[in-house]
């Protein structure tokens, strides 16, 4: 079924055809809004990083979702301050600047879809914040292995991949992906890795009681 965003976007003869393959950088830190993304196919990954260089996810958009950057970009007139590259190959609509304000002012459906899908992207910064001041390097990457895993165990990342997901160094990913190793969680091969005991590595990822 068709998202109401992505729907209302499709009926729009100012919304323009796009699709990028993964890996591509769809915006950086200074670039100007070209226009609100309506995604139809695929995951956009949104991330920021520090002048040391490490990086950090903020969070990803799938069909149906806004990104919070695009939305502050467009509400504010401002400039991307973030980094969104697309994960996997994306497909969509773009819809310029001026469209999307008219839809947002105009259309009920278009605003009440908006609104719900950013408060979607709040409870998401608040599980990122929650972790990274609360959570151990251990419950992080453990949350983040089982968030990544496909249905069938694999978690296609590079160990740089995970430190971004968890904001945290590439070395101590490393060591800590050797102990899950020892203890016979996880099984390494090269850009990815197996959950062999999935349910312990959930229980880890919960917070200590």
């Amino acid at each position: 079924m068709t998202d109401p965003l992505t729907a209302l976007a499709e009926g729009l003869k100012d919304a323009a055809p796009l699709t990028a393959p993964a890996g591509a950088v769809l915006f950086r830190p200074d670039d100007p809004c070209g226009g609100f993304l309506a995604l139809k196919r695929g995951v956009v990954r949104v991330s920021l990083t520090s002048v040391s260089g490490r990086e950090i996810v903020l969070y990803r958009v799938h069909p149906g979702e806004i990104c919070l950057q695009t939305f502050s970009c467009l509400v504010q007139n401002q400039r991307y301050a973030a980094e969104g590259v697309a994960e996997t190959a994306i497909e969509g609509r773009l819809i310029p600047p001026a469209a999307w304000r008219r839809l947002l002012d105009a259309d009920s459906a278009f605003r009440g879809a908006v609104m719900t899908s950013i408060a979607g992207r709040f409870a998401d910064f608040e599980q990122v914040v929650e972790t990274l001041a609360f959570a151990g390097l251990e419950q992080k990457l453990a949350g983040a292995l089982v968030r990544l895993a496909a249905p069938d165990g694999e978690v296609h990342a590079t160990h740089e991949a995970l430190a971004a997901e968890i904001g945290s160094a590439r070395e101590a990913v490393s060591r800590q992906l050797a102990v899950f190793v020892r203890e016979g969680l996880v099984a390494l091969g090269r850009g990815r890795l197996a959950l062999l005991r999935r349910p312990e590595l959930e229980r880890r990822a919960q917070p200590p009681r």
